[in-house]
């Protein structure tokens, strides 16, 4: 039976009696959940109850979880759980419930309890999307997700420092929403920040990750290839470039002739070299051009084989082109594959070689330096319909995977062709030697698999623009080398 103080005793000794908790109101987990997420935006609470000791526990408990799993993909591969670390911060939890029951110990013992108990359980959510977006940021960075103007060490810690004040700020404002004394609220600013500095300090300290590579897998695995750079490793490049160049067939007298750039300057994902290798070998089978292709890649695998892909090269790489062509009646194709930035430009990556982005201004003034007339250029990267404008006259024609606002698909590390380029190239023009009939015939093909793929972001919406004077050229390149010509 509960014990309770007589009435008169707390009426003579001024007590005040200790709080009915069963009579206190109460809230569902959801709810809490919903006013510490508003909290985090800085949305005062809309809650007057308080939680239960089992809701308490939870709310402190999942978000710790949901970090923690989110901290998981900073490892690319098998991962192992480092529970001494992940214990370790469990600390924190502990000074911020300390802090708090500090701050709030000054409107006295009869109401600083449940105040502390409604404070941490909206605390423990008004952290998450600060530490979320921190988690996420991190693995962008580390995973070189990040467009390049944020890839820089002092852009990503400006980006991770704007989080952690944001944190701070909300959980401050938060507390002001329920402490009584300003002293108190002032001496919890920097109690918290010191908190989370500790934290992320914690985070970032050798041998404190939450996960841990799986060296035994590691082991088990085949050591992914790395370019190793040494003095042999450009003098072998030159050598090389050298030879490739040198090797290029001259032109078959009579006809127009197929030269070729093939471009894939991303060395990170095997996609590139897969589609480079099938475009190459395409067009010399199909197109006649055997010997005639200069192929550009960035790879581990390719360093001894074939030149690297960086803007100088391409450069090079087509005034040694048009060196071997007939520049007014020959016809060159440049093909390129890669990701794709929202400002149109082509990525490159061969770490640690430092390989600048391609901009479509670039590649235009190789092709006009070099004086050719007759063009093909098609770009498989996301976004790549911003190259139409740079690119396009009467004697281009142009083909992109996507218009200037949306991504293509199919360049992840599991994949074996990008839609565009297996569509276009290694279906469709194994079929015709049209380019327009090809690209026809590929862009439902590719809207299909996109839906069918669960792309969420909108139909990539692939282009084309045929200037006048070049189609009359490669209509009869088609119609000769459909009749089987090839002399």
């Amino acid at each position: 039976m509960k014990e309770e103080l007589p009435a008169d005793l707390v009426a003579d000794q001024g007590l005040t009696p200790p709080p009915d908790f069963a009579r206190l109101p109460r809230a569902n987990l959801l709810t809490w959940i919903v006013e510490g997420l508003r909290s985090a935006v800085l949305l005062a609470p809309r809650i007057t109850a308080t939680p239960t000791p089992w809701q308490l526990l939870a709310l402190a408990l999942l978000p710790s979880l949901l970090f923690f799993g989110a901290q998981r993909f900073t490892i690319a591969g098998a991962a192992t759980l480092n529970a001494p670390a992940a214990l370790n911060f469990l600390w924190a939890l502990a000074a911020l419930l300390w802090l708090g029951w500090w701050t709030f110990s000054g409107r006295g013992p009869s109401t600083a309890g449940e105040t502390l108990s409604r404070w941490f359980a909206l605390a423990s959510w008004c952290n998450v999307p600060g530490n979320l977006l921190a988690v996420l940021l991190s693995i962008a960075w580390m995973r070189g997700w990040l467009p390049k103007s944020l890839s820089s060490a002092n852009a990503f810690w400006i980006m991770y420092g704007t989080l952690i004040v944001w944190t701070v700020v909300a959980l401050v404002r938060l507390t002001a929403h329920y402490v009584a004394s300003r002293l108190r609220l002032a001496l919890f600013v920097p109690g918290v920040a010191a908190l989370l500095a500790l934290s992320v300090w914690q985070g970032l300290e050798a041998g404190q990750s939450i996960w841990n590579e799986d060296a035994q897998a590691t082991a088990n695995e085949s050591e992914r290839p790395r370019l190793r750079l040494y003095q042999e490793t450009f003098e072998q490049q030159q050598a090389l470039w050298q030879r490739t160049v040198d090797g290029l067939a001259g032109r078959q007298p009579g006809h127009a002739n197929v030269y070729a750039l093939v471009f894939a300057p991303y060395a990170s994902e095997d996609v590139f070299l897969r589609e480079s290798n099938m475009v190459t070998h395409l067009l010399e089978d199909r197109f006649d051009a055997k010997g005639r292709v200069l192929q550009l890649v960035n790879h581990a695998t390719t360093t001894e084989t074939l030149p690297w892909a960086t803007p100088l090269n391409l450069q090079r790489g087509i005034a040694a082109l048009a060196g071997r062509m007939d520049r007014d009646e020959d016809v060159l194709v440049v093909y390129m594959t890669s990701h794709g930035a929202s400002d149109h430009k082509l990525a490159a990556s061969h770490w640690p070689l430092t390989v600048p982005w391609l901009t479509p201004e670039e590649l235009r003034k190789a092709l006009d330096n070099a004086g050719v007339k007759h063009r093909v250029v098609a770009i498989s990267a996301c976004f790549s319909g911003g190259w139409i404008d740079a690119l396009a006259n009467e004697d281009t024609l142009l083909m992109t995977a996507a218009d200037a606002t949306h991504t293509s698909y199919g360049c992840g590390r599991l994949s074996e062709l990008t839609f565009f380029g297996r569509a276009m190239f290694d279906e469709e023009l194994r079929k015709t030697h049209s380019f327009e009939k090809a690209f026809a015939a590929a862009v439902p093909v590719i809207q299909a698999r996109e839906v069918e793929a669960g792309k969420d972001d909108g139909f990539s919406n692939p282009q084309i623009r045929v200037g006048e004077k070049v189609r009359p050229v490669l209509d009869g390149l088609a119609e000769r080398l459909d009749g089987g010509g090839r002399n």
